[in-house]
């Protein structure tokens, strides 16, 4: 069949992009045919993949996503498909991969009530009841059980619509037999002793992981454990305001950020805790990749594979409503106590050994290659 894959910016290091890549790729290699429309496409293109780049400008985002729907749509006419799956909210899909969260529900309880007058508004709830109203014919992929119940509250979306799909991690997040030198090597690069402390935060899209909060908890630390401490960031945002912030808190020294970059696993074997006091966070795939490579998590609840450090007792999980001083309590108690953290990680590895957290590519292609309702 000829696929149609439409996302409306691809870069290497985002949760979204990677998936879809996973799953295009799935599909290329079950024998089908992967067409790609998107407005943004950074890094290589993948060997048989027809990317078409959109030739759409416009003032706002949601004036620009307008004319790009025109345009592919106009473009699939010329030259049909089979099937349109969508990781981006709109019109006409056959499969959307629900990366993200109800818009609606934000909106409701987030927002001022007046913003539901704006025609930014309009826009992004008009897509998103393409996607989930009754008379939508989409299949709706889910990664989270957590907004199932949300879609069906504000537009009564058939239950039958939604597919739960496990995991998809990737397997080369899983700790290596090597793990041990790798991590030694790590720590001897970034010149961090035995003694010294590395927590992690990995992420695009600085603010709704958190990264305000973890630098409150790294400033709030004893001075001793304080000084044995660092933080490495990775993401493709702007850090300018996270910048000025560390250098507030007196912390510069103990902050380094990074962009977006391909050696992750590198980073989760030689840090001493993954942070993730996220804002908002659909799953938070990064959490089960520091899963499976033995790393200890500190994560708030809000995120939707939260519960599976629960379930592996690999971490702590800060509840909601979110208070600042429980996530500064629980860092320096974590920092303080090795043999915790030895045990938490030797139960992740335990735990990536027997849970399904990898086939998510797999089952999507099942789905969207099987026949259609």
């Amino acid at each position: 069949m000829q696929l149609a894959f439409i996302l409306y910016k691809y870069f290497p290091f985002g949760g979204l992009q990677r998936d879809f890549m996973r799953i295009a790729l799935e599909c290329q290699q079950r024998g089908h045919r992967i067409r790609v429309y998107t407005l943004i496409w950074e890094g290589d293109i993948p060997e048989g993949f027809d990317v078409r780049i959109g030739p759409v400008k416009a003032f706002s985002n949601h004036h620009r996503n307008e004319k790009f729907h025109r345009w592919l749509h106009a473009d699939m006419q010329q030259q049909p498909v089979d099937r349109v799956i969508g990781f981006n909210k709109m019109a006409g899909l056959d499969f959307y991969y629900a990366a993200d969260g109800c818009y609606e529900e934000k909106a409701q309880t987030l927002r001022n009530p007046l913003y539901r007058f704006s025609n930014r508004y309009k826009y992004f709830a008009g897509y998103e009841r393409a996607v989930f109203a009754p008379e939508s014919p989409t299949q709706i992929l889910m990664i989270s059980e957590v907004q199932q119940p949300l879609f069906i509250k504000h537009y009564h979306t058939q239950p039958e619509r939604f597919h739960l799909l496990p995991p998809g991690i990737a397997r080369d997040r899983q700790a290596p037999s090597n793990a041990a030198e790798i991590r030694a090597e790590f720590r001897a690069e970034f010149n961090l002793h035995d003694d010294d402390h590395l927590l992690l935060q990995v992420g695009s899209g600085f603010k709704t992981k958190g990264l305000d909060r973890t630098l409150k908890a790294l400033a709030s630390l004893p001075k001793a454990q304080r000084e044995c401490t660092r933080l490495m960031v990775i993401g493709q945002d702007n850090p300018k305001s996270f910048v000025v912030q560390a250098a507030a808190l007196g912390i510069s020294k103990q902050v380094t950020i990074f962009k977006g970059r391909s050696d992750i696993p590198r980073f989760l074997l030689g840090a001493d805790v993954l942070m993730h006091p996220a804002y908002n966070e659909n799953t938070g795939t990064v959490l089960l990749e520091a899963l499976v490579s033995g790393l200890p998590i500190v994560a708030t609840d809000i995120c939707g594979y939260a519960h599976y450090i629960e379930d592996a007792d690999c971490g702590q999980v800060i509840p909601s409503p979110f208070q600042q001083q429980q996530l500064d309590q629980a860092l320096t108690h974590i920092l303080a106590d090795a043999p915790l953290r030895a045990r938490w990680s030797e139960n992740a590895l335990q735990y990536a050994q027997t849970a399904d957290l990898y086939s998510m590519p797999q089952r999507a292609a099942d789905i969207i290659l099987a026949e259609l309702p």
